[in-house]
């Protein structure tokens, strides 16, 4: 059904088309998703101290201002990250900042954490108790003076709501933000951050979510850091600045992040990578053209211990997260596997 409503949705501004989305869910238009599989123990795991039936996220930047989390538990999925979200309400990059590239089932955004701000959040998720794990991305606004003041505002206004929070340094649509990658700004970023963890006599885990346009040498530096600072996840990755070759879509010259299939290897390479130097000590949560059974299954075997998702719903339906779950029974079981965590980072 959805193959046929998406042809008449993909002629519509995709940015329009995900207002429209959101609207949906806010009021129920989505019907509940059948799930075979719902309470499968292939599937449940534990999350940040929290048990969860499945290991399958919706990434950030679908939920931007906290509207639908739990309309999207209904959906399936295991657990939800809300966000970006700013300590101010901002307005974002200048229209059209949306892009499909629909021959390679990518988009390219340059939305700059447009959202509402921390307040308008905050009491969204306060009247509308959540129905699962949800984590909460923070960012810096693009005009403050003190970028790493602004996470420290995050954290004190949402530790308490939060089952996670996540610290965006990633997204490459905010001027030098990716600058906080650099060993010693991270290293200063992470550690003032538990400070007022300390402070706060927080007790919610801290997760980093890390591009995927790095070098080897700074993912050691950033592994070491992360480890140091005892961060208990990291999303890797956020989208591409670059990775445009091997593009068919007239619009992949586009500025902005790149995500979906086109980026999924790269993806894939570096959770390996970060998987290597984790050694199990922190968890891998990945992301970058999660669709289907297979390219899950790919990123639990990169050493993911969990996967999110966005482009793929956008290009597959809101049925995604069951269609992935059918899909990896079918694999895992061939292979005799009782629980998906057996596979994590089985890529040799």
């Amino acid at each position: 059904m959805f193959s046929n409503f998406r042809s008449l949705l993909f002629k519509i501004d995709p940015e329009t088309a995900h207002t429209l989305a959101i609207k949906s869910l806010k009021f129920n238009f989505i019907p509940d998703i059948f799930d075979e599989n719902s309470s499968d123990p292939l599937f449940s795991t534990n999350l940040l101290n929290n048990d969860i039936s499945n290991p399958i996220g919706m990434a950030a930047g679908f939920d931007k201002n906290a509207e639908v989390y739990n309309s999207l538990f209904k959906l399936g999925f295991g657990f939800v990250e809300v966000g970006t979200i700013t300590p101010l309400p901002q307005y974002g990059n200048p229209k059209p900042r949306v892009f499909r590239l629909v021959e390679d089932e990518a988009l390219i955004n340059r939305l700059g954490f447009n959202n509402k701000g921390s307040d308008s959040a905050y009491d969204r998720i306060n009247n509308n108790p959540k129905k699962g794990i949800l984590g909460i991305n923070i960012g810096p606004n693009k005009d403050t003076t003190d970028r790493l003041n602004d996470y420290l505002l995050g954290l004190e206004k949402f530790h308490n709501l939060a089952d996670y929070i996540t610290i965006n340094i990633s997204s490459p649509n905010t001027e030098n933000l990716r600058n906080f990658h650099d060993e010693s700004k991270l290293d200063d970023l992470l550690s003032k951050i538990n400070s007022k963890k300390k402070e706060l006599n927080s007790k919610v885990p801290l997760v980093v979510k890390i591009s995927p346009d790095l070098k080897d040498v700074q993912i050691e530096e950033i592994a070491n850091i992360l480890l140091s600072n005892k961060i208990e996840a990291a999303i890797i990755s956020n989208t591409s600045d670059s990775t445009r070759e091997g593009l068919n879509d007239i619009q992949k010259h586009q500025k902005g992040g790149l995500s979906g299939k086109p980026i999924e290897k790269k993806s894939n390479n570096v959770i390996k990578k970060f998987y290597k130097y984790f050694d199990k000590k922190i968890k891998i949560i990945g992301v970058g053209g999660v669709d289907s059974g297979e390219s899950a299954y790919q990123k639990f075997l990169a050493g993911a211990d969990y996967v999110q998702l966005y482009t793929g719903m956008v290009y597959q339906g809101p049925n995604i997260v069951s269609k992935i779950k059918n899909e990896l029974k079918e694999i895992l079981t061939k292979k005799g596997v009782k629980n998906y965590s057996e596979i994590v980072g089985n890529h040799s």
